[in-house]
C-alpha cells in the first residue's frame, strides 16, 4: 500500500515562535509523534520554561525574529531538517482607520510577515525531501470586525505568500493554518475579567460553543506536517468563525 502520510518519528522540526500558546503546544504535540524539536523564539526565559516541558533531546535559541540577519544566521547555522513552523507574533492593538498610526502599523508586520518571509528565504534551501513548511494567518481576513485592518490585512497577505511560495519552493509543502480565537498570551493585554467575558461572548457566538486553547490548533499544524499531498492550502480551524 502506498503510504498517504509522513511520520513524525525521528523527525526534525522546526517551530519559530514555539516558546509559547500555539507554537509550543504544536512543539509538544509533534514530540509526542517522536520528532525533534527545535523552538526558535526571542525570550530566553521563556525558551527556558518551553524547553522544560519537552523531551531532553529538544534544543532552543533565542532569536530577534523582526531582524533579517539575525534570521539568516540561525539558517546559516543549522544542518538540514525536515519541517518549518512558524507562528511567531505579537499583540495587536486594534483601531478603526482613522485611528491608525500607520507607522505603528507597519511595526506589526515585522515579525508576523516579514519575519515569517525571512524564515522561509534562508530555511527553505536545508528542508529535507519530503519536508514541509507550514505558516500562520487568521480568520480576520474573512471574516473582519471593526478595528481589524491591520490584522486583515496581515493574514491575507500571509495565505497569498503561502500560494506563492507553494508554487516556487514545489516541491516543499507550503500550508497555512488560519485560526479563529484562541485563549493565548496575545490577549494578555487586556484585563482578566474583561478577557474572559470576551471569551464568553465568543463561544456563546461559535458553532462549537466554545473558544479554542492552543492544543485544538496545534492538529491542524501536525495534520500539514503528516500529511503528503496538500500544497497551498489553508486549514480554517475557527469552530465556525467565518460562518456566523
Amino acid at each position: 500500500m502506498i503510504p498517504t502520510t509522513n511520520s513524525l518519528d525521528g523527525k526534525h522540526v522546526i517551530l519559530m515562535g514555539g516558546s509559547a500558546g500555539i507554537g509550543l503546544a504544536t512543539a509538544k504535540a509533534a514530540a509526542e509523534k517522536g520528532a525533534i524539536i527545535t523552538i526558535v523564539a526571542s525570550n530566553q526565559h521563556r525558551i527556558d520554561s518551553a524547553l522544560a516541558q519537552l523531551p531532553e533531546n529538544a534544543t532552543g535559541q533565542s532569536v530577534d525574529l523582526s531582524k533579517e540577519e539575525n534570521i539568516q544566521n540561525f539558517f546559516t547555522n543549522q544542518t538540514s531538517f525536515d519541517h518549518l513552523v512558524y507562528t511567531a507574533g505579537e499583540n495587536l492593538q486594534l483601531t478603526n482607520i482613522e485611528e491608525t498610526s500607520l507607522s505603528e502599523a507597519q511595526k506589526f508586520f515585522t515579525i508576523r510577515y516579514w519575519g515569517a518571509l525571512a524564515a522561509v528565504k534562508y530555511g527553505s534551501s536545508k528542508i529535507n525531501a519530503g519536508g514541509s513548511i507550514v505558516l500562520t494567518s487568521g480568520i480576520a481576513g474573512n471574516r473582519p470586525g471593526k478595528g481589524w485592518g491591520i490584522a486583515a490585512s496581515i493574514t491575507s497577505a500571509m495565505e497569498g505568500f503561502t500560494r506563492a511560495m507553494a508554487v516556487e519552493l514545489a516541491p516543499i509543502r507550503v500550508n497555512v493554518v488560519s485560526p479563529g480565537i484562541v485563549k493565548t498570551d496575545l490577549w494578555g493585554a487586556i484585563p482578566k475579567e474583561a478577557r474572559e467575558e470576551m471569551y464568553q461572548q465568543y463561544a456563546d457566538s461559535l458553532l462549537v460553543k466554545k473558544v479554542a486553547i492552543p492544543e485544538d490548533i496545534a492538529l491542524a499544524y501536525i495534520y500539514l506536517m503528516e500529511q503528503s499531498f496538500g500544497t497551498g492550502n489553508t486549514i480554517v480551524a475557527d469552530g465556525g468563525g467565518v460562518l456566523v
